[in-house]
Order: structure tokens, then sequence, then C-alpha cells
């Protein structure tokens, strides 16, 4: 696999366009991280970390409105990619939807949501789009 990043994001992708309630992802430390941003956000309804063999999983369960069947996730979309990579200084920083959705960047000081890297006016890597 050359984009672990964009296989969790399809993972999740159709995971809710087939309904699911709960997806597997196979775990890395950038994707424990990810999760742990949308769960904070208000994307997923939770997450669990399993250690199995050496690599792990992660079990995400996806979050729905109960009225009418809509996920809160309406589109995961990649930014940065092996072949070409997305930089951006603490003052270019994306705004996703006019701050409705969120950028998740990999800064020097961690992986963080675009208005926390404003805040710590740090720049980086734009991994994706979640709105």
């Amino acid at each position: 696999m050359t984009d672990p990043i964009a296989d969790y994001l399809t993972r999740l992708r159709n995971a809710i366009k087939a309904g699911h309630k709960v997806v597997d992802v196979p775990a890395s430390n950038l994707k424990k991280e990810l999760t742990r941003i949308l769960f904070e956000q208000g994307f997923i309804l939770n997450y669990k970390f399993i250690e199995d063999g050496p690599q792990g999983t992660i079990k995400i369960a996806l979050k729905y409105d109960p009225s009418n069947k809509v996920n809160a996730i309406k589109k995961l979309e990649r930014v940065s990619t092996p072949g070409l990579r997305k930089y951006s200084g603490h003052k270019e920083l994306p705004r996703v939807l006019n701050g409705l959705g969120i950028a998740i960047i990999s800064t020097s000081k961690g992986v963080m949501t675009d208005k926390e890297a404003r805040e710590q006016n740090v720049g980086g890597e734009v991994l994706c789009y979640v709105y």
C-alpha cells in the first residue's frame, strides 16, 4: 500500500455509503491521531484500539442522525498525496467551508486541526479535509 491515509479515508467513506455502524481499520500512530481528532470534533461516535498481532486495528463507530439516518461526515477529501505534498504556513492554512469543516494538519507539534495550528502559529502538511 503506497498511501495508508488515503486507504483510511476510503474505508471510512465506503462504510458510510454502505450504512455500516462500525468499521475496522489497520492501526498506525498517524491513523490513531486522525481518529482521535475526528472523535474530538464530533464526526464519529466512538473508537477503540485493539492490539492484535504486530499492527493492531482501530474499531470506529460511525455517527448517524437517528431521525433520518444521515451521517455526520459529508465528505472526506485527501489533500496531500505521496506524489504531490501540500504544505501550508500558519498564515495560509485553509479554512474548510468557511470554518464549518476541518482541515487536518501534520505539524512539528503533532497532528492537529487547522484551528489549533492557527492558535499555535505552526504550519505543516495539509493531510485532509473533513466536513
